[in-house]
């Protein structure tokens, strides 16, 4: 059946089916006229010429947000093949109907100007509903004012930084506060691809020194500590200027911990791991087919501990972590290969945004951790809240967009490369049988898969403003501005004696009373054991001049007092005696 075909109905009865909210499930049914949510419940009056779908058995949720792509993104070199058609078509394929991309351009590229190559690439390509992150790879005044454009006029509420990729993407920390200090004020959410970049390019350079070139060679830079140093810096960082905080693709025991511990303390801080993270490890890099190893390099890298994706599922249940993306960023195998000689040349990225909600399905509810209600809030609510787009997105109830997922929590379905509806030529998740597969899919109110059939039509979806000041964001900031605000202590003056403290008239400065300064005539170190003067203290070279001359010395004085050092060799008793020399001019 051909992708173009677009079903006519725009009346839609979904009978007999288990809604799921993020807070609750219940029996009903779901009627859905001109792409909108119009009743949910039993004995529905509903006009004629309205499609019937059995939904008996099955469970009737919110379309999914995948909040991390990269769709055709210009990245190391070349492109990622996944482009906006193939990206949102393999979307709609897994149970996602909304995807929130990256606008992600070169250093020097002002926000505007990126922005418009965003909607110029995706708005006559996207299938299904999309939104945009602005990211923020250089400083500068008209930077931020561009920023507040974005937010105000182009429907942005998200910018991301980056403490990775240095002398390409990575900021400095004085500059990660200006533009977190900028996101507070607009009202805007902050997120952060947070790696030590420094600690990476050294590693990098002690690598290929040693001849590793390989995709191992791509995990060895990256040890653990290098994802949570830079997710607990850029918390704390945060916090100074109290700017909510979104981590993206948290990868590691390391920097979940993090974000576990900041979140018990109050700290307004997020996680996003991703479908990489929870489906599979970075055993995989050391793999002796180059090409399965380099179909798993990506930034940060997944860990080689295999209970790490474990760890992180049992995170995300209880609510330590968020939600969930899946950072899409293919190449093909001949992309892939521009670094078969150096790793630091492999283009980062894997695939993701069909698989998303299956692997999560599998390792998340079917392996008992998670409930469906949980599910719905870590594969689509928790991200319409914090983007501000919720209840539009992310629930089942009257007035919603109709982005709905008919899933079938008994079907099974195996993984393959070969079988996947992305234009990528690998899976990383290869093999992996999965419990749960969305049966029917809804984008808009119209039927875009069903009986394993797409019909998706390039440019139906829409761009989806995302507001600034989301509540469930915002909310806590601004009584922490008022709560925390600092406050003076009031107290009665003081009114008693100050010391006298003396001025060098030359120079203008204080002496310090503890460490004497580099022209004192007097000796800052204790004496010998012996009670001699310690001879580091001297001023002298060898040469025979003096560091400590006073300006009060004539010249006559110097020459007698290098002729004398020359013939005794005594560099104490030179010391002591222009001590003498100045005194008697005093």
């Amino acid at each position: 059946m051909e992708d173009r075909h677009v079903s006519a109905q725009n009346r839609l009865l979904l009978k007999g089916g288990q809604v799921v909210n993020d807070d609750l499930m219940v029996q009903a049914d779901v009627y859905i006229e001109d792409g909108i949510i119009r009743q949910v419940g039993s004995d529905l009056v509903i006009p004629g010429g309205t499609r019937s779908i059995d939904c008996r058995g099955k469970l009737v949720m919110p379309g999914g947000i995948d909040t991390h792509t990269h769709m055709e993104l210009p990245f190391m070199g070349t492109k990622s093949v996944d482009d906006f058609y193939w990206g949102t078509r393999a979307a709609l394929a897994g149970g996602t109907t909304m995807i929130m991309d990256f606008v992600l351009d070169s250093k020097g590229v002002l926000p505007l100007e990126a922005y418009n190559k965003w909607r110029e690439k995706a708005d006559p390509k996207v299938c299904c509903d999309y939104a945009l992150h602005m990211a923020i790879t250089w400083w500068s005044d008209k930077v931020k004012e561009e920023m507040a454009v974005i937010c105000k006029e182009k429907g942005i509420n998200s910018f991301k930084v980056f403490t990775a990729y240095k002398d390409v993407f990575m900021l400095r920390d004085d500059e990660l506060l200006k533009v977190f200090a900028a996101c507070k004020e607009l009202g805007s959410l902050a997120q952060v691809h947070a790696e030590n970049g420094d600690v990476i390019a050294e590693n990098c350079k002690k690598l290929l020194a040693l001849g590793i070139t390989g995709p191992e060679g791509h995990y060895m830079a990256r040890s653990e500590e290098v994802e949570e140093e830079a997710t607990h810096r850029c918390i704390m960082l945060a916090n100074q200027v109290n700017c909510p905080l979104y981590v993206v693709h948290v990868m590691s025991k390391g920097a979940a911990d993090s974000i576990r511990r900041a979140r018990s303390k109050g700290a307004v801080v997020w996680g996003e791991p991703i479908a990489a993270g929870l489906g599979t490890d970075g055993t995989h890099h050391f793999n002796s087919c180059w090409r399965h190893a380099a179909g798993h390099v990506m930034g940060p890298t997944l860990k080689e501990d295999p209970s790490t994706p474990g760890y992180l599922m049992d995170l995300l249940a209880n609510g330590d972590l968020e939600c969930t993306g899946s950072d899409n960023c293919t190449f093909n195998a001949d992309q892939k290969a521009l670094g078969k000689d150096d790793f630091t040349k492999i283009p980062n990225g894997v695939n993701g945004v069909e698989d998303r909600m299956s692997v999560i399905w599998e390792k998340g509810v079917h392996s008992g951790k998670m409930d469906p209600c949980r599910f719905v809030a870590v594969t689509s609510t928790n991200a319409a809240k914090l983007f501000n787009i919720y209840p539009r997105k992310g629930r089942i109830a009257v007035g919603s967009d109709a982005d709905v997922v008919i899933w079938d929590p008994t079907a099974m379905r195996t993984i393959s490369a070969a079988t996947h509806h992305q234009k990528v030529d690998f899976n990383i998740f290869e093999g992996m049988t999965c419990h749960g597969v969305p049966k029917i899919v809804i984008a808009n109110g119209r039927v875009v898969l069903e009986e394993k059939e797409l019909h998706v039509t390039q440019g139906a979806g829409r761009y989806i403003p995302t507001p600034c000041f989301s509540q469930y964001v915002y909310n806590r900031i601004q009584c922490r501005d008022v709560s925390r605000a600092p406050k003076k202590v009031e107290r009665e003056p003081y009114d008693g004696a100050i010391v006298e403290i003396k001025m060098d008239d030359k120079k203008g400065s204080v002496e310090n009373p503890i460490t004497a300064s580099r022209d004192s005539m007097f000796h800052s170190r204790p004496p010998t054991r012996g009670g001699g003067r310690n001879m580091h203290d001297s001023g002298f070279s060898i040469s025979g001049e003096s560091l400590h001359w006073n300006a009060a010395c004539t010249r006559e004085c110097k020459a007698l007092v290098i002729a004398i050092m020359r013939a005794v060799g005594c560099a104490s008793f030179i010391n002591d005696f222009c001590l003498v020399l100045m005194l008697s001019h005093s």
